[in-house]
């Protein structure tokens, strides 16, 4: 289905090719002055050069063939040469229509794309703290939206499941509980299928370990004797890491679920373990990889580049693999699985040398196809209300888990001010919005961007936040609630045309729908769709201020209310549901 711009677009380069003049000069754009026009196009004003002539007598030349389009409430050209456009309410009622019967709203896609979205990152033994909110909440939206729009989209958790951190987790388990099994070498038997630990003392143990290992060489030499026989393949250390894996992505998967965040696969850095003997070989025997201070390196610095990269290095010199190796290596695992078009990366931007070293290795080693695309988004750090990296009262990093907790808690407060509903029920609404509000404060923040995380501005009912978002879809809900009890029925209703300013500015926002959320696929850029939703929801609320819907007198009228504002119920719960959240019944 073509955009409403596109539309308007080829009236207008009917216009100018007729006039005489390029086609081209005919695009046409939101008017950057509603207060004087719809549209606009300024085709005029660049074709002055081209054609030696006074831009207003080109706008005045196109405006006299534009005629009387039906399609054009009005069309005129002003001093110095720019066109203004308003539409015919009737065209933009039935545009509507036809958007509301298309699929997903008229929302194309030119070419169909196998798309790998990497955000989780996670560590495994570890709580999910605030550092894992902006990769996994725009992670998952930048993949609800590429996939609506038409591609077939994996997302990975992709774990930190390897190195140090396992080793650690298994000498401190030695000293603390000795007799077990996996610790007695004449063991010949099966290993129990019930971890040893809970999740609780697990994500004790690691920082534990952690602070010994930096305090005793000898400790760490343990530690990294034990990494070495688990990666070696030593049975007991397998069977002690697959209880860490197992216990951790049971509690990991529990608090992704509350954030909404779902994941195709949950692989991690030891799935990319096997192809790595076979990577360093293919780097070395392409000419790739040479020694550099006892370490293997490889060049990626391109022509054209404004600074000079330093070498990626693919393997240390005691013969260990790093970040950049492994993440390679899942490229090639990645290729044999799922040939992707394309795939995105999501991490902090801090972390853009590493990306921009490990993509350029796999171009240039033809690990991933010449026209495939290696996105990397990283995002900013969402900060407390003094301007520093988000903190507890103590200092330290909040879990993940009392974040929610307590946006959930100032979302149950303004609830329960205005109590009109059971504890209980609030607490379960309290829930929704809280999600929203959280969700919502961070996408509607240009991922790059560093941000203030505010809880009592993010849970406001009104603004640019997700709980008004929200209350506009209930709002509308109970509007048409309303109308069906009075034996209406939302069956085989349409959009009409009018002559009330509210609803036509209503229908025009309506009507950019499919050519957002493309550009929002394109620039992978969830908060294009939050500009759009509170812009749409702010001319839903204006409308419903000067409208008495439900009180028309006029049926027919009345009908068209109900089809628009059903209309605009249907594209904020898409949208919000791009966005990872969903609505409540009631508020």
């Amino acid at each position: 289905m073509k955009k409403i711009l596109e539309l308007i677009t080829e009236e207008f380069e009917k216009a100018f090719e007729k006039a005489g003049y390029d086609k081209k000069l005919g695009k046409v754009g939101i008017s950057n002055r509603p207060d004087l026009c719809q549209y606009q196009c300024n085709g005029a004003m660049a074709g002055a050069k081209l054609y030696h002539k006074a831009p207003i007598m080109i706008a005045n030349d196109v405006v006299e063939t534009i005629g009387s389009n039906t399609m054009f409430s009005s069309v005129e050209a002003v001093n110095p040469g720019f066109i203004n456009i308003n539409l015919n309410s009737a065209f933009v009622a039935e545009y509507l229509n036809n958007m509301e019967k298309a699929d997903k709203f008229g929302v194309e896609n030119e070419q169909e794309k196998t798309i790998i979205v990497d955000y989780g990152g996670a560590n495994v033994a570890k709580p999910l703290h605030i550092g894992h909110l902006r990769s996994a909440v725009i992670g998952e939206s930048v993949k609800r939206i590429v996939k609506y729009q038409g591609n077939k989209v994996i997302g990975d958790v992709h774990l930190g499941d390897w190195g140090l951190q396992m080793g650690l987790i298994i000498t401190e388990l030695k000293e603390r509980k000795p007799d077990l099994v996996y610790f007695n070498e004449n063991y010949s038997g099966e290993y129990p299928a019930e971890a040893p630990f809970t999740i609780s003392e697990l994500e004790e143990i690691y920082p534990c370990a952690s602070k010994k290992s930096k305090e005793d060489p000898d400790y760490k030499e343990r530690a990294q004797h034990a990494t070495l026989q688990l990666q070696s393949g030593y049975a007991p250390y397998r069977a002690l890491w697959q209880h860490i894996m197992n216990v951790s992505k049971t509690d990991l998967k529990k608090n992704y679920d509350n954030l909404n965040v779902e994941f195709d696969l949950w692989k991690g850095e030891s799935d990319a373990q096997p192809y790595i003997p076979g990577l360093i070989d293919d780097l070395v025997e392409k000419g790739l990889a040479y020694e550099s201070q006892g370490a293997l390196v490889v060049d990626i610095t391109q022509e054209g580049d404004s600074k000079e990269y330093p070498p990626c290095i693919v393997r240390k010199s005691d013969g260990a693999a790093l970040y950049a190796t492994s993440d390679i290596a899942t490229l090639v695992e990645r290729e044999k699985d799922f040939n992707p078009d394309k795939y995105v990366y999501l991490a902090d931007k801090r972390q853009s040398l590493h990306y921009t070293q490990f993509f350029r290795v796999a171009k240039k080693a033809g690990i991933v196809k010449p026209d495939s695309e290696l996105v990397f988004i990283g995002f900013g750090t969402m900060n407390g209300k003094d301007g520093k990296p988000f903190k507890t009262r103590e200092g330290g990093v909040m879990r993940l888990e009392n974040l929610i907790s307590k946006i959930n808690e100032a979302v149950y407060d303004k609830i329960m001010e205005n109590r009109s509903v059971s504890e209980e029920e609030a607490r379960k609404t309290a829930k929704i919005v809280g999600l929203a509000a959280l969700k919502y404060g961070d996408l509607s923040n240009q991922a790059s961007k560093d941000y203030i995380f505010d809880i009592d501005r993010f849970a406001s009912f009104e603004g640019n936040t997700g709980p008004y978002i929200l209350y506009t879809i209930v709002r509308i809900k109970s509007i048409i609630e309303k109308y069906v009890a009075e034996n209406g029925s939302i069956d085989d209703l349409s959009v009409t045309d009018t002559d009330n300013e509210e609803q036509l500015a209503l229908m025009l926002e309506l009507s950019k729908v499919n050519e957002v959320i493309e550009n929002a696929a394109i620039e992978l850029a969830p908060h294009k769709i939050c500009s759009y939703i509170y812009d749409l929801s702010n001319a839903f609320n204006k409308f419903y201020h000067s409208t008495k819907i439900l009180a028309e007198e006029d049926e027919d009228k009345k009908k068209g209310y109900i089809a628009l504002i059903s209309l605009v119920q249907k594209v904020l719960e898409t949208c919000i549901d791009l966005l990872g959240f969903e609505a409540p019944d009631k508020m």
